[in-house]
């Protein structure tokens, strides 16, 4: 890796909520992406498979959401498995350039931390369910980030995350680092600095810039330090047309121009020394914190202050799911939040409930007990789904994505319910009702309805 040369890492965030229906396990039909099915069939067919046919997951920094690996291993698994083979090669030449992302794209600062633990751990096992390997680094949903969620990652093992160049404070000798972070007690964290006007650039006038690698080449002509672009994977085919061309282009530069490099491959040789600070509560997507995904602000047009009330609703269920859940573990399970993490690998397939049920059980339990544990842990899967970022990312509170987290949380309630016979649908409406779509004139509380009128009925 000479130094003599400009370096470029390119990272792509690969991701896509849970669109699955809670009840049957599919996605439904979602007439935007017309003429596909889904718009995870759509995105596949612009983006991840041209991606992977071309093998340009080999030459980047990369994470996929579990939500979009799980539903690429069943429904296009060649894509899938060239995805995996990438960061096969990689590690084959020394290390694997693929990097976890936290479960359910929870914005992790405004999670209480057992949910912070349980995203980031599901998103460990995850990558080490499909990957074969530990994750060196992790991304951040959003790049939402405080000290409590980088505790979190050090604990569990990580060594790195990315953040963009507006969320740190101090000077950049070194281009996108990596830097030390300081935590708690002495401790450190790596992180990899984004540059955001070149990011920004690729993400949204992609088009203007030209040959990627001669836009490259100019802007990277006086530099000597490392620069990172990092954007969503989907920018490449599906955002822009012509983003599998560019990025094929931008990974073959001409002869002494610039020097591709992943960010694992550079971290190996450029041990983090000098130290940044983060700005906390901080996020790639939003100019006001983390408000866009709590109390509404700016960045949607229109009235957002559905966003606080969503919010409100889901922490208040939140804290409600889990209170059943403790309540029925009560002298069965030794350690319930345990037990809940470690519930991940049953949803990966790779361990049958039951069995796991009785590593944490204080003595044999009854079959109803087992199954009323079961239909909670389950619940918990939904209640962690119900979080997704994309709920509260968009303007209008009638869109797809809001719905899809309420679903999420109507499928957890009525799981609960199973479980315990607590019923938490009447007061989760009433926390939705002053919500307003401003399209629609619908409320939170007619949406939940709708949504719930329409799930499947127990025979």
């Amino acid at each position: 890796m000479g130094e003599s040369r400009p370096a470029l890492a390119v990272h792509g965030h690969f991701y896509q909520p849970p669109r699955e229906d809670p009840w049957t396990g599919e996605v439904p039909p979602e007439p935007g992406a017309a003429p596909y099915h889904d718009f995870n069939e759509k995105i596949t067919a612009e983006c991840y498979r041209p991606l992977a046919e071309r093998c340009l997951f080999e030459r980047i920094s990369f994470n996929v959401g579990p939500t979009l690996i799980g539903w690429l291993a069943r429904h296009d698994p060649e894509t899938y498995r060239r995805i995996l083979e990438a960061d096969r090669v990689n590690v084959a030449r020394g290390v694997g350039n693929a990097i976890a992302q936290s479960a359910h794209h929870t914005i992790l600062p405004l999670a209480r931390r057992r949910d912070k633990v349980t995203q980031v751990y599901w998103g460990i096992q995850s990558f080490q369910h499909r990957f074969g390997r530990h994750p060196r680094g992790m991304w951040l949903p959003e790049m939402a980030v405080d000290l409590a969620t980088l505790e979190v990652l050090a604990e569990a093992g990580l060594t790195f995350t990315i953040l963009s160049s507006e969320q740190v404070r101090g000077p950049l000798p070194r281009g996108a680092g990596p830097y030390r972070v300081r935590l708690e007690a002495n401790a450190y964290f790596t992180v990899f600095v984004r540059d955001r006007d070149l990011s920004n650039q690729v993400s949204f006038v992609m088009p203007s810039l030209g040959p990627a690698d001669r836009w490259a080449a100019e802007a990277l002509r006086d530099r000597t330090a490392l620069t990172l672009l990092a954007t969503d994977g989907e920018t490449f085919g599906h955002h822009h047309r012509e983003g599998v061309d560019f990025l094929e282009r931008l990974l073959r530069p001409p002869a002494g121009a610039y020097e591709v490099v992943t960010l694992t491959e550079y971290l190996r040789a450029h041990p983090p020394v000098e130290e940044v600070e983060i700005l906390q509560n901080t996020a790639w997507s939003c100019a006001h914190g983390l408000a866009r995904w709590s109390t509404g602000c700016a960045c949607t047009p229109g009235d957002s202050r559905w966003k606080a009330i969503l919010r409100a609703a889901m922490d208040l269920l939140a804290e409600e799911i889990d209170a059943a859940y403790l309540d029925l573990a009560h002298g069965w399970i030794r350690d319930p939040w345990r037990l809940r993490d470690e519930y991940i690998h049953v949803v990966l397939g790779a361990m049958e409930a039951p069995a796991l049920l009785r590593e944490f059980a204080d003595r044999p339990l009854p079959s109803d007990v087992e199954r009323r544990l079961l239909l909670a842990l389950q619940a918990q899967v939904h209640r962690q789904r119900m979080f997704a970022s994309c709920g509260w990312f968009f303007e209008d509170l009638d869109g797809l994505e809001p719905r899809l987290v309420i679903r999420q949380a109507a499928r957890a309630i009525e799981l609960i319910e199973q479980a315990t016979g607590v019923d938490l649908a009447a007061g989760y409406r009433r926390a939705l009702a002053l919500a307003r779509s401003g399209r629609t004139g619908k409320t939170g509380a007619q949406i939940f309805d709708e949504i719930w009128a329409a799930r499947p009925q127990p025979r």
